[in-house]
């Protein structure tokens, strides 16, 4: 018996590791989501450098919590590709955040559940608030499609980051996986009517 509890440690012990660093980043996001609770859409202060215009408007804010993901190419871990879900003010799941391949690049997009879809052109606008933090970002919309909260969007700013930042060790092979936990909250703009 201890034998085959030993084997099940060594089997199993890596998935319970994930799973329990996944429920901490969970119930870290959920606090930050209940002190991010609120229905204010006012832009956020950030840096000039990401600023977007007034003749933009915040049409939808959201509280993302997932990973960003690296692939190991030998001589660098390459460009994220994130994997997310963005949650609203109420803590209900509104979006799922992902990455599309357009050649050469992939692009940051955002699905709501309500279809609309956001994708984000390449390069954004950058700055590092916090160097233990993925950049704070302004991307413009490439395109936006369907009715939903990211119908007509015109911008989305990635504030407020955690995390996310790519190993800060080599790979061992080509082709090694790195997907680390992040949070941020993102602002999606549509031009103003006012």
């Amino acid at each position: 018996m201890k034998k085959q509890i030993e084997w099940a440690g060594r089997c199993f012990g890596p998935a319970v590791k994930s799973i329990k660093s996944a429920m901490v980043l969970l119930l870290c996001a959920s606090a930050t989501l209940a002190a991010h609770a609120d229905t204010d859409n006012r832009a956020p202060d950030v840096p000039t450098q990401i600023a977007v215009s007034s003749t933009n408007k915040v049409s939808f804010r959201g509280f993302g919590v997932g990973f960003q993901v690296f692939k190991w190419n030998g001589t660098s871990w390459g460009t994220a590709v994130p994997e997310a879900t963005l949650f609203d003010e109420d803590g209900n799941i509104v979006a799922i955040h992902f990455g599309v391949p357009i050649p050469p690049r992939v692009h940051p997009a955002w699905q709501s559940n309500s279809g609309s879809i956001v994708v984000g052109a390449l390069p954004p606008a950058a700055v590092i608030v916090d160097t233990n933090a993925i950049p704070w970002l302004r991307l413009q919309a490439l395109t936006s499609e369907g009715p939903g909260v990211f119908a007509n969007t015109t911008f989305i700013q990635r504030v407020n980051t955690t995390g996310g930042k790519a190993p800060s060790t080599d790979g061992a092979f080509i082709g090694q996986v790195a997907r680390v936990p992040y949070t941020a909250d993102y602002f999606f703009y549509r031009h103003s009517t006012n």
